[in-house]
């Protein structure tokens, strides 16, 4: 059985998979780039599978896990992509049997003594380890502005600790292999009001708001933001922050 972990996501694994924006396919092409091999690859804590799909266009076998048996429910399928039900701390995977491993918007949420501890033992020699998040979010100046107001205020307080991590750039992490040098990477997408609202509400801060206060946060700033957003579709962006390395010799 998966030991414990920190599960924010589960309860509304349906709403992350529709409403969590995709991967640009660059990085997958520059991740593959920095490989040696190209057999096989870990990503770790898959969730949906956002990550794993763009890893298969590379990689002969991706083995895809997660630590919510609700979120690899709603992965989609892929013949490269084997999903199953792990922590990262103890993914289940043969010693020195992957060229890569990613993570994708997760490694924040780890015991991160003991996962890179598990990725020094399913590393190959000469394999890489990335991890990135996307940070916050821009679209325009009065956009951001409620943007602000429901993450920073609203929503203060019911953020877990470790969210710290991303408003850092990652530089909190202590990452113990040797850096490699990852351009910079944009996640953009074309949104409509819909789909932005969607993606607010597949935060575990609003997840935990609505357990704790049996209300929708996101109303409190639904309405002015349908009139700064208007009826037309409008580019999101998020910066990707990323920590990359290779196998500890």
């Amino acid at each position: 059985m998966p030991q414990e972990f920190k599960d924010h996501f589960s309860a509304q694994a349906a709403t992350y998979t529709q409403f969590r924006p995709h991967y640009p396919a660059d990085l997958f092409d520059w991740l593959a780039s920095v490989c040696s091999k190209h057999e096989h690859c870990w990503d770790c804590a898959t969730g949906n599978g956002q990550a794993a799909h763009g890893l298969a266009d590379h990689f002969a076998q991706i083995s895809a896990t997660d630590a919510s048996a609700s979120q690899i429910a709603q992965a989609k399928p892929h013949p490269r992509v084997a999903y199953s039900v792990a922590t990262a701390e103890a993914s289940g995977l043969d010693s020195q049997c992957v060229d890569l491993i990613t993570v994708a918007q997760a490694a924040h949420w780890f015991d991160h003594e003991k996962f890179f501890g598990e990725v020094n033992r399913v590393l190959r020699p000469d394999g890489i380890v990335a991890l990135w998040a996307y940070e916050i979010e821009r679209v325009t100046p009065e956009i951001d502005a409620i943007f602000d107001e429901l993450y920073s205020e609203i929503l203060d307080g019911y953020w877990p600790p470790e969210r710290r991590h991303i408003e850092s750039g990652y530089r909190t992490i202590p990452f113990p292999f040797e850096r490699i040098h990852a351009p910079a990477f944009d996640l953009s997408v074309e949104w409509s009001i819909e789909q932005q609202l969607g993606y607010y509400r597949s935060w575990s801060s609003t997840n935990r708001y609505i357990r704790e206060n049996g209300s929708d946060p996101i109303l409190l700033i639904e309405g002015k933001l349908r009139d700064a957003w208007g009826d037309k579709s409008r580019k999101v962006q998020w910066p990707l922050v990323l920590l990359v390395g290779k196998a500890n010799s």
